[in-house]
């Protein structure tokens, strides 16, 4: 005899729509998102000398070349902040924005046999990937912060934190994660069918990079090009970045209501995101 469906403690469905996104059964699969990340974090250390510790090494790098290269060499303004951590300050949030979205992008290629034999939501793959790549920024973020003591306890430093922005930090840090995590998904739900996607992603994200203020400040590029400046704040991660080295460096170009715009932009990629992924979910298998 059937059991009656209150009996059981799972009962899986088919979702009825693009947009369905059921939040209840990702809060019951929580453990498994930790499971997930927990193995991802392991596998990207795993078999190296300095493990962790190229979640520093690598913005120190990317920061003393971006300081040789575009300070040193092409003397780019930096609106009078010291170069070091006017491109630190530019170079971590930009990592971790990246990231999410490089990671995320390969949701289905990398986890393809998973899906194929396992039931579980499908977002707690992405999902467990900003965690991990949260994590990262943590300690690069961390490492920031001690530069900028040191700085700041210098005689008449020229840095100051902005506590009345920095208060905002966790909200721009889940901006950031999801930014990255409509994109990636979106992407990764396109290389399901167009496959030379996955190879344009990186090329894809160091455009991006150089259209974005980490090289350089907001206000060079307007002062240059001011009648592209609307196209160029239209850009997500323009005043995201403006809003880190107003809060932590005490920069003067950051604007509230960019930052708003950048928001809803974050929230139509993530709109967007969802009807891809959740489409490409139901025959994604009929399609690799």
């Amino acid at each position: 005899m059937a059991r009656h469906h209150s009996e059981w403690s799972v009962e899986i469905r088919p979702q009825k729509g693009w947009l369905n996104v059921n939040l209840k059964e990702l809060w019951q699969y929580r453990d498994l998102i930790y499971l997930l990340a927990r193995r991802t974090f392991v596998a990207m250390y795993k078999q190296t000398i300095l493990g962790p510790a190229w979640a520093i090494i690598q913005p120190l790098l990317t920061t003393s070349i971006f300081t040789v290269v575009f300070g040193k060499i092409a003397q780019i303004s930096t609106d009078g902040m010291p170069q070091f951590l006017f491109y630190m300050c530019g170079s971590v949030p930009w990592n971790y924005f990246a990231r999410c979205l490089e990671k995320t992008s390969q949701t289905f290629l990398e986890n393809e046999k998973v899906f194929g034999k396992v039931y579980f939501p499908r977002l707690c793959a992405p999902i467990s990937t900003i965690l991990v790549t949260m994590l990262n920024f943590f300690i690069q973020f961390a490492f920031f912060l001690i530069f900028l003591t040191i700085y700041a306890l210098k005689p008449n430093p020229v840095v100051h934190v902005n506590w009345a922005l920095a208060s905002m930090f966790p909200l721009v840090l889940l901006q950031m994660g999801l930014l990255g995590l409509g994109v990636g998904i979106s992407v990764s739900a396109l290389t399901v069918r167009y496959r030379d996607l996955a190879l344009l992603v990186s090329f894809g994200v160091s455009l991006w990079m150089y259209i974005s203020p980490v090289a350089y400040p907001t206000s060079l590029m307007i002062q240059n090009f001011p009648g592209l400046k609307t196209v160029f704040m239209l850009n997500p991660m323009t005043p995201i970045i403006e809003y880190f080295r107003a809060a932590f460096l005490g920069t003067t170009t950051f604007n509230a209501w960019y930052l708003l715009l950048s928001a809803g932009v974050t929230l139509l990629f993530l709109f967007l995101g969802t009807i891809f992924f959740n489409r490409v979910e139901k025959t994604f298998m009929d399609t690799i």
